[in-house]
C-alpha cells in the first residue's frame, strides 16, 4: 500500500480507494472491521438504515454519515442469490453496526438477515441454501432466509477471517498469535508494566504496536462443526495475510481442496521494514509442506544496504528480477485447477511498481505475465469459466477511471466498460456469463452491479444496477456536475483534470475554488467515493473543485507515474499550479481571489510545500496527515522501503544522489519563512505512517511565524478518521475553515 493516502480507493476489498493498496489502498470493509470493536460492550444498540431529512438539497456531513456502506458480497453457487454486507453508523452512539442482506441475483426480494445488535459480516456460501458468516469472532451458519443459525467454530472469539474449501470438508481460519520477535514479552511478575522493550524495527505498523501477527489455520469440517485447527506457519515468525490491510483475498483453495496458496513476506524487523518482497506459497494439506512458487529452491537474496534505495542495488538487477523480488499477492486458482494467478510487482522496495497479472502453470512451473501491454495496474481480477473469449477479467485504472477489462491467453486486452465510474472488486456470478461487481463515482456511493461482458463487441457489455442502498438519501440531494478538462503542463504535456461544479451551477457567478492535492503519492484521482475527501459534499457547500491527475499518478503510463520518485517538489508541483492557473485564467466561474488548496498524506505534504511557493495564489490551506520535515520523516515512518525509494538515501549519507539532496533541501519545513497564508493542520496520534509530530510541528511553526492557524488533533485516529463523531468534527472544522477565508 502507498505510504501517503488521501481518498481510500479500490484494491481487493475496494470500497474507497486511495490506496494500493492501497492503495490501496485505503476500504469500507476494512473501516467496518476496525470499527466493530469500538462500541461499549454494555451498549446494546441496533443501528440500521436511517431516515434523514435534507435541507435545500445540499449534502451535509450528517447526511454523509447516515448512508449505508456496502462491504463484502458473495453469490450462491447456482448464481440465484446474493448475500451482502452493509455498515450503518450512529453519530449519537459513535459506533457502527454491520449487517447481512439477502437478495435474488437480479436485485429483487431484498431481505435483512441480521436481526440483533451484534455485527454480522463476511458472508460466504456453503451450498445453495446455506450461508456461513462471522459474528463475535466465530464462524456461524444459517439458511438463506436467516433461520437455523448454528455456531460452527469454538475458539473463544479468535476467528478474524475464514474461507471454506470447495468440497466443504475443510476451512481456513485466520487467527492472531503472540509475537515477541521485536517487542520482548514483559516479565510475568510485572503484569501491570506498560513499557515495551524494542529490539528491532517494525515494532509498530499503521496504528498499533506489533505484539501479535495473523496466521492461517486449516481445520476439518464435520456435521458437528469445525474441528481443531493446524497452523500453516507453525513456528514461523511471519504473518499471513500481510499487514496492515491484507485479508482472505491473500489466500485461496485449489479446486480439488487439497492445496492452499497463500501470500507471505518471510521477513521480520529491519529486513521487513525495507522490503516489499512477498511471495506466493503452495501448501499441501495432506503433508503440511509448502513450496515457494515465486523463487527457486535455495534462492539467496543479495545483500541490501538499508539506507539506500534498492533502485540501483543488485537485488533489482535484471538477472534477479526473474525471482519475483517485489510484491506478489492475492493468488487465485483457475477453474480447471491447472494454474494459479496472482498480482505481481517486479522490483523490491517499490510499493507503487506496476502491478501485473502473473499466471503460474502448476504442472511445468512456467510463469507468464499476461498484462504487459496494459501500462497501468491490475487492481483485482477473477478467472473466466469461458476461456475461449476471455481468460481473466480484471479492473484497472486508465485516464482517471477504474474500468473492466478482459484478457486472452495471448495477452490481448479489451476494455469492456468505458464510463466515468470506478469499479471495485469483482467475482464470477456462477451462471458463468456474468460478473458481480461494486461501482461508485464522485456522485454515487458504492452499489452492486451485474455486468454481462461481451469480448467480441465490448460496446455491447451490459451493466445493471441491483442495489440502491442510499436512494432515500440521494433522491433528496442536488447533484454536482463533473467535467473532464485536459490541461497543458509546464513541460508541454496534457494532464487530465477533473472539475466538479456545485449543484444548481450558475455559469454567470464566480465561485470559491479548491485545488485538491492527491495522496499516495501514486494513488489515482479516479472516480472514487470517499466518506472524508468527498467531492460531492465539497461542491454542495458551494465550492468548485479542481482535481488534477498530476505527475506520479497511475493510469497514464509508467513513465508518467515514475516521474514523482525523487522529484516530489519538481514537476508534480508545477502540475498542481498548471491546473489551478488554468482554472483561474480560463474558467470564468472560478474566483481567482478566493482559492484554497487542500490535501491529505502526500497531498498534505503538497499543501505544506505550496504554502511556501504559491506566490499568493491561495487564501487558505488545509493539510491532513502530511509530511512536513522529510529528515524526521525518514526515521519516523515504519515502512522504510517507502522513504528509501522516494528519497534515494538516508539523510546522513555523505554520498547522496542528486535526487536525495534535492529532496531534503526542498523539505517544506525549510520554507516556513515564506509562509504567509492561514493554514489548518489535521493529524491523528495513532498515525504511525506519518507521525503526528509532523502536523504539530507545522502548526507550531505557523503560529510562531504569526500566521493564522488551527490544529485539529485526534488522539484516537490513525492515518484515517474512522469514528462517526470524529468524522463529523472533521467535516465541520474543514468547512468552517474554508468558509472563514473563502466566503467572507
Amino acid at each position: 500500500m502507498n505510504l501517503f493516502c488521501s481518498s481510500p480507493t479500490y484494491l481487493y476489498l475496494c470500497m474507497q480507494n486511495d490506496w494500493h493498496t492501497m492503495n490501496r489502498l485505503i476500504t469500507l470493509t476494512v473501516a467496518a472491521l476496525m470499527l466493530c470493536g469500538t462500541a461499549n460492550a454494555q451498549e446494546n444498540v441496533m443501528i440500521g438504515k436511517q431516515n434523514v431529512a435534507i435541507k435545500d438539497g445540499r449534502m451535509t456531513p450528517e447526511a454523509l454519515w447516515a448512508m449505508g456502506r456496502i462491504g463484502g458480497y458473495a453469490a450462491s453457487p447456482d448464481g440465484k442469490h446474493i448475500a451482502y454486507q452493509v455498515g450503518y453508523y450512529s453519530v449519537k452512539h459513535n459506533k457502527s453496526h454491520h449487517v447481512l442482506y439477502m437478495m435474488n441475483a437480479d436485485g429483487t426480494a431484498q431481505q435483512l438477515l441480521t436481526k440483533g445488535s451484534k455485527n454480522e459480516t463476511d458472508a460466504a456460501w456453503l451450498d445453495n441454501e446455506t450461508i456461513a458468516f462471522l459474528t463475535g469472532g466465530e464462524v456461524w451458519q444459517m439458511k438463506l432466509d436467516g433461520s437455523e443459525r448454528r455456531q460452527l467454530s469454538k475458539t473463544d472469539g479468535k476467528v478474524e477471517g475464514f474461507k471454506f474449501s470447495p468440497d466443504g470438508t475443510k476451512v481456513i481460519l485466520l487467527k492472531s498469535i503472540p509475537f515477541h520477535e521485536v517487542i520482548k514479552e514483559n516479565p510475568s511478575d510485572l503484569p501491570k508494566a506498560t513499557g515495551r522493550l524494542v529490539t528491532d524495527l517494525m515494532y509498530r505498523h499503521w496504528d498499533h504496536y506489533v505484539e501479535s501477527i495473523q496466521h492461517p489455520f486449516v481445520a476439518n469440517v464435520t456435521a458437528e462443526g469445525i474441528g481443531e485447527a493446524k497452523d500453516l506457519l507453525e513456528g514461523m515468525p511471519y504473518e499471513s495475510p500481510m499487514e496492515p490491510f491484507g485479508g482472505m483475498e491473500q489466500l485461496d483453495w485449489s479446486t480439488d481442496s487439497k492445496q492452499i496458496a497463500y501470500t507471505c513476506r518471510m521477513k521480520t524487523g529491519l529486513e521487513y521494514s525495507i522490503s516489499t518482497d512477498s511471495d506466493i506459497f503452495l501448501y499441501d494439506v495432506a503433508t503440511g509442506k509448502a513450496r515457494n512458487l515465486c523463487k527457486p529452491e535455495g534462492y539467496k537474496e543479495p545483500k541490501i544496504d538499508p539506507t539506500k534505495t534498492m533502485k540501483y542495488q543488485s537485488v533489482n538487477a535484471k538477472e534477479n528480477l526473474k525471482n519475483n523480488v517485489g510484491y506478489d499477492q492475492n493468488p487465485k486458482f483457475s477453474p480447471d485447477g491447472k494454474y494459479v494467478a496472482w498480482l505481481s510487482m517486479e522490483r523490491n522496495g517499490y510499493e507503487a511498481d506496476r502491478q501485473r497479472l502473473c499466471c503460474y502453470d502448476l504442472a511445468t512451473g512456467e510463469k507468464k505475465y499476461l498484462t504487459e501491454s496494459f501500462d497501468s495496474n491490475v487492481d483485482d481480477f477473477c478467472w473466466s469459466d469461458n476461456q475461449k473469449d476471455a481468460l481473466i477479467y480484471y479492473i484497472g485504472v486508465w485516464h482517471g477511471t477504474e474500468n473492466l477489462y478482459g484478457i486472452s491467453w495471448k495477452g490481448e486486452v479489451k476494455q469492456l466498460t468505458d464510463t466515468w465510474h470506478d469499479f471495485g472488486s469483482l467475482q464470477l456470478l456462477n451462471n458463468k456469463k456474468q460478473l458481480l461487481m461494486e461501482r461508485h463515482s464522485y456522485t454515487m456511493p458504492a452499489d452492486l452491479y451485474v455486468v454481462t461482458p461481451n469480448m467480441k463487441k465490448p460496446e455491447k457489455t451490459v451493466v445493471t444496477q441491483i442495489t440502491q442502498e442510499n436512494k432515500h438519501v440521494l433522491d433528496q440531494l442536488d447533484k454536482p456536475t463533473v467535467q473532464q478538462r485536459w490541461v497543458k503542463t509546464s513541460d508541454g504535456k496534457e494532464m487530465l483534470t477533473w472539475i466538479v461544479l456545485p449543484p444548481n451551477f450558475d455559469e454567470t457567478k464566480k465561485y470559491p475554488t479548491l485545488l485538491f492535492c492527491e495522496g499516495g503519492p501514486q494513488s489515482p484521482v479516479s472516480q472514487f467515493w470517499s466518506y472524508r475527501w468527498n467531492f460531492m459534499i465539497m461542491a454542495s457547500q458551494g465550492y468548485v473543485v479542481v482535481a488534477p491527475n498530476r505527475r506520479g499518478l497511475p493510469g497514464f503510463g509508467q513513465e508518467w507515474l515514475e516521474e514523482i520518485s525523487g522529484d516530489w517538489t519538481g514537476q508534480c508541483m508545477k502540475d498542481y499550479l498548471a491546473a489551478i492557473d488554468d482554472a483561474a485564467e480560463n474558467l470564468p466561474f472560478v474566483d481567482k481571489d478566493r482559492m484554497g488548496a487542500v490535501g491529505a498524506s502526500f497531498g498534505g505534504f503538497s499543501v505544506y510545500y505550496l504554502a511556501g511557493h504559491h506566490d499568493k495564489r491561495f487564501k487558505c490551506f488545509i493539510a491532513h496527515d502530511g509530511a512536513f520535515n522529510l529528515e524526521a520523516m525518514y526515521t519516523e515512518t515504519e515502512e522504510n522501503w517507502f522513504s528509501n525509494w522516494e528519497y534515494d538515501d538516508a539523510y546522513w549519507n555523505k554520498d547522496q544522489t542528486a535526487n536525495a539532496r534535492k529532496t531534503y533541501e526542498n523539505s517544506p519545513h525549510r520554507f516556513v519563512d515564506k509562509w504567509d497564508t492561514p493554514i489548518l493542520c489535521i493529524h491523528g496520534e495513532l498515525d504511525y505512517r506519518i507521525n503526528a509530530t509532523q502536523g504539530m510541528s507545522a502548526f507550531n511553526a505557523a503560529r510562531m511565524r504569526g500566521i493564522e492557524a488551527q490544529l485539529l488533533i485526534f488522539p484516537d485516529e490513525n492515518h484515517w478518521v474512522l469514528k462517526p463523531q470524529n468524522g463529523i468534527l472533521w467535516q465541520r472544522t474543514f468547512f468552517n475553515w474554508l468558509d472563514r477565508w473563502l466566503k467572507h
